[in-house]
């Protein structure tokens, strides 16, 4: 596996749609797709390459001087389970250790509202070291709450 920041503004967007594409389960709303396609130029990018394909990336977006957000990230669902998420959320921390940021954030779909890919992701960031801070009942929408995690790594006291 090839881990690796892409400064290609060209190139984010293309890496983003062929990946969130492969994810209806997360990623089925075409306007959402397009959202992360068309702002992802934006943001700090990390693709995952094996044998030269596009096999996953994160995005992140600073939200503060303190803190970045996973504004988005997928793995292809062939190699789910294999460590890469995992490989990649240790890639965000030492971007926002060297960029001097104390926490990352994510935003995931809460408990309340059953889903079982959604229960796979929060039961993947708590196993990362996410902890769940607040649920937001209508951020999103009424039938879609959702849920704050915060990773903290650095003592900003």
């Amino acid at each position: 596996m090839e881990f690796s920041w892409n400064s290609d503004n060209r190139q984010k967007p293309l890496i983003v749609k062929e990946v969130l594409e492969t994810l209806p389960e997360w990623f089925g709303i075409k306007s959402a797709i397009e959202d992360y396609v068309n702002k992802s130029k934006k943001y700090p990018l990390l693709s995952v390459k094996h044998n030269n394909q596009i096999i996953g990336f994160l995005s992140l977006r600073p939200t503060s001087n303190y803190a970045l957000e996973i504004y988005v990230m997928g793995v292809k669902r062939e190699y789910h389970r294999q460590g890469i998420g995992k490989t990649m959320i240790g890639y965000a921390i030492e971007y926002a250790k060297q960029h001097n940021y104390a926490f990352i954030t994510v935003k995931t779909l809460d408990a309340s509202r059953e889903n079982e890919e959604y229960a796979k992701t929060r039961f993947f960031y708590e196993s990362v070291g996410f902890i769940p801070i607040e649920t937001f009942q209508t951020l999103w929408d009424e039938n879609n709450p959702c849920l704050f995690l915060i990773l903290p790594f650095k003592n900003t006291v």
